[in-house]
């Protein structure tokens, strides 16, 4: 992608922009924005060049950004950020205006996007807490902040829009890193049966397991749709069990459906195997 702004700084003047467009070397995508060399663009395509028809200055962000970064999968909608006092406007672009500081920028893939921790605030204006939360996870498993970094850089950055929001989905006493949003299904009830907040993403026996209370030791696995159908992943599942049991910990594992359509039956069995275990506490 180029600007027609870059190819005059390259040095090529209006009539040698024109030639290059009617042999076919240079394709108009938005005014004064050109696909070099096919029309074929790829969705980053499509993104750099909502950046380069929005001026100088111009960032990915919100949900592109998220997209960009794979924090979130792609949406249709192509978000652009400009300069507070830029008034410009493109088809097919939803621009917003505001003023970025230098931390607040950063480049992916080529592309000028806002830094993470940004995209994370503009999320937590669009989006529900669990999706919220799974955008968290998802930049965490990606090595892109980490939810200590991400509460360190809200105590010191400007108040915007979302940043009272994704603190709260940051409170220690609830949030956790998960995977799924059947583990973000699980936890809710986990607290109803009068659990504190589990570990999550913990290894044991030299696995990862979905939740573990070590006080207890209580191990929880919550078996989705995708990854426990076959006759070799349940057999995998008896062995991580059976290695847990003869550790000397207790291993629960509930189905999609148990924690989807049936929350009171997991409760009670959480608060029964809890019960029966604090009471071998000292």
């Amino acid at each position: 992608m180029v600007a027609r702004r870059q190819l005059l700084e390259f040095g090529l003047g209006p009539e040698a922009i024109k030639s290059r467009i009617a042999t076919g070397r240079l394709f108009p995508v938005h005014r004064g924005v050109y696909a070099v060399g096919r029309p074929e663009l790829t969705r980053e395509g499509l993104w750099m060049a909502a950046v380069l028809a929005c001026g100088p200055g111009a960032v990915l962000s919100h949900a592109s950004a998220a997209a960009l970064c794979r924090i979130r999968p792609p949406i249709a909608r192509i978000d652009v950020t400009v300069p507070a006092h830029v008034t410009r406007s493109r088809p097919g672009i939803t621009v917003h205006r505001r003023a970025l500081s230098e931390a607040e920028v950063t480049e992916h893939r080529g592309i000028p996007v806002t830094a993470v921790v940004l995209t994370l605030i503009d999320l937590a204006t669009q989006l529900d807490r669990d999706s919220l939360e799974a955008a968290i996870s998802e930049a965490d498993k990606r090595d892109l902040t980490d939810p200590e970094r991400l509460r360190s850089a809200l105590t010191s950055c400007r108040k915007r829009p979302g940043t009272a929001a994704l603190r709260r989905a940051l409170d220690r006493r609830t949030f956790r890193l998960t995977d799924s949003k059947l583990e973000r299904l699980f936890l809710p009830v986990a607290r109803r049966a009068g659990l504190e907040t589990p570990e999550t993403r913990r290894h044991e026996g030299g696995v990862r397991v979905d939740f573990f209370w070590p006080e207890l030791g209580l191990i929880v696995e919550t078996d989705g749709l995708r990854y426990h159908r076959t006759p070799a992943q349940q057999t995998k599942d008896r062995l991580r069990d059976q290695r847990h049991t003869a550790a000397g910990l207790v291993p629960l594992r509930f189905t999609h459906e148990q924690i989807r359509y049936e929350p009171a039956h997991v409760e009670a069995t959480l608060r029964a195997v809890a019960a029966r275990l604090r009471a071998r506490i000292p």
